[in-house]
């Protein structure tokens, strides 16, 4: 077993989503809620952050160094723990990688819980490295005295992916059996835990991730690295097979909702009050609900939607719901 330090609220609830389910006629609709993992809105990285801040803790760290976009809800848990810990927090908050869909894009949101938390925000711009910036910045904090810890972008690495990999024994511990697991997928460390977990406890479960940075290819070959390492610290084996990016959901490109994600925040918070991201968990439902329409399950299959959390990043696209 992997330690972890305990700052996660878990196990995370497991509810049925009956109004979903009879809304679009089945199957069986569950949300398996990481958005009350706790530190306010939570989300699915609280889960990986407790076992990598045990190593970073036990290295003797003093600052977190992380990043990704100004509304990365990645960044907000990251700075949320370092709080909460006593540690410093830099984050390289990378611009360019999507035009600001409205004014309060760079102030609201994540980006003011941010501040509020007291991290030190150092602009770059993208370059599609998502962590090259992330360890120069904890190289040059070095040379000044810090001892940097680096959490990797979307906290996205064979430890993480361990450390996640116990979420599918909390679903398994409720005595669901699911037919699918479906959430969103981007930087890969969630589907890798949640595919290494259900091979080990819920073997006939497929695990569904849904690419919400249009880069499909991209993402199922950094689930299969991170996979692949996971596995190999929790000794066990990896069944490449089990991996499952489905395409065709994101919509224009990374960070630009399109209609039916627009579409699945808005079912989710009228049906289920459930508040979900125009980034990731709603493209994320956006695409199990395409799926369910073509009609991929039965009536009686059980489906687990994995809400990541990420509800600060709707202020920042207000625009799409509360228009003027």
């Amino acid at each position: 077993m992997i330690a972890r330090l305990g700052l996660a609220q878990l196990p995370t609830p497991l509810e049925p989503m009956k109004r979903l389910t009879a809304y679009l006629g089945g199957p069986r609709l569950w949300v398996k809620r990481e958005d009350c993992t706790g530190f306010v809105f939570g989300g699915n990285k609280l889960r990986k952050l407790d076992y990598v801040l045990k190593e970073a803790l036990d290295s003797g760290a003093d600052t977190l160094v992380s990043g990704g976009v100004v509304q990365s809800n990645s960044q907000r848990q990251v700075a949320a723990v370092a709080a909460k810990l006593g540690l410093a927090c830099h984050l390289a908050v990378y611009h360019g990688r999507l035009a600001p869909p409205s004014a309060e894009y760079e102030l609201s949101g994540n980006a003011l819980l941010n501040r509020l938390y007291g991290a030190v925000l150092h602009d770059v711009p993208w370059d599609g490295d998502r962590n090259g910036a992330i360890h120069a910045l904890a190289e040059r904090l070095r040379a000044e005295g810090r001892k940097p810890y680096v959490v990797p972008y979307g906290v996205s690495n064979a430890l993480g992916a361990a450390g996640y990999a116990s979420i599918a024994d909390e679903i398994a511990a409720s005595g669901l059996r699911p037919t699918a697991i479906v959430h969103c997928s981007g930087s890969g460390g969630t589907q890798a835990g949640l595919v290494i977990g259900a091979q080990r406890t819920l073997p006939d479960t497929r695990i569904v991730g849904i690419d919400i940075d249009a880069e499909p290819e991209r993402v199922r070959a950094d689930v299969l690295t991170y996979a692949k390492g996971a596995a190999e610290l929790l000794g066990q084996l990896f069944d490449a097979e089990r991996v499952e990016v489905v395409a065709g959901h994101a919509g224009p490109a990374y960070g630009v909702p399109h209609e039916a994600t627009v579409e699945a925040i808005r079912l989710a918070a009228q049906l289920e009050a459930l508040l979900l991201d125009p980034v990731y968990s709603g493209k994320g439902l956006a695409g199990l609900i395409a799926l369910i329409r073509a009609g991929r399950w039965s009536v009686d299959d059980d489906i687990v939607f994995l809400h990541t959390g990420g509800a600060p990043a709707l202020f920042a696209y207000r625009h799409l719901f509360a228009p003027e």
